[in-house]
């Protein structure tokens, strides 16, 4: 998520949770570690795991830790940078393999779809992700959608509700992919034009500069300017919107 290459540095610090799950029921201890592997988490040994240390993965950690708590388990969270037993790039290989192993869905699985109207909630403080996100639910996937904006903490979810780009969402990051990418993903948007701006999305959000498009470094400087001037995530949508539009009409014209 945001950040995360940073913490890909040598000699990076890590986020560590280190748990226990009361042995019964005994679906507790699937349902936490298949959380776990949605958040992009590696097992380093039994019950202790691994992410970058983002600010975004210590958002993620503490809901999950709350979680494991309410269900009569414990949970710590700290940070780390190791000395020996294992190294920086040990980890970074650990992630890199959990990359690799995410199973691709199938060609034929039905895409997902939703009826017109719903209320799609995201966290306040919209950067590039969930900017790019709401343009893409409210042109090609739900144009009566709402928006809500709530904070990361102390927010439960309400019937009905959709979630992106936040802890335990319905679309979120999925391994390398941003929301951006999921959300073509998982509604079968093959649009090639569509395809180009999530490589420009991925990058600014990711900072891998994996697909290194030329347009990238301005738009990133555009939705910086966005957030500088606007506090409402309300005016930045729109205003972000306005250069998600644009750009896909651009690329509309540059791929044929």
């Amino acid at each position: 998520m945001n950040d995360s290459s940073e913490s890909f540095a040598q000699g990076a610090s890590w986020l560590v949770l280190v748990h226990r799950v009361p042995p019964k029921p005994d679906y507790l201890r699937v349902k936490i570690r298949r959380r776990l592997a949605r958040l992009g988490a590696v097992a380093l040994k039994n019950s202790v795991y691994l992410m970058p240390e983002t600010d975004e993965a210590l958002e993620d950690l503490q809901w999950l830790a709350r979680e494991i708590e309410g269900d009569g388990g414990e949970a710590i969270i700290c940070d780390a940078r190791f000395i020996r037993g294992v190294s920086d790039d040990e980890i970074r290989a650990l992630f890199q393999a959990q990359q690799r192993e995410a199973p691709e869905p199938a060609r034929h699985e039905v895409s997902d779809a939703v009826e017109p109207g719903r209320q799609w909630v995201t966290r306040q403080g919209v950067h590039v992700d969930r900017i790019a996100s709401a343009w893409l639910i409210r042109r090609f996937i739900d144009p009566q959608a709402r928006f809500r904006f709530v904070s990361a903490k102390g927010y439960r979810p309400r019937s009905g509700e959709l979630r992106f780009d936040m802890f335990d969402a319905e679309y979120s990051h999925e391994g390398e992919r941003c929301t951006f990418e999921t959300l073509l993903r998982r509604f079968a948007l093959r649009d090639k034009a569509l395809r180009a701006v999530a490589e420009v999305v991925h990058d600014i959000d990711l900072k891998d500069d994996r697909f290194e498009r030329a347009e990238t470094r301005g738009i990133a400087s555009l939705i910086e300017g966005i957030v500088l001037s606007y506090p409402s995530d309300e005016d930045r949508l729109e205003r972000g919107g306005a250069i998600f539009a644009d750009l896909y009409s651009f690329y509309q014209k540059q791929i044929r």
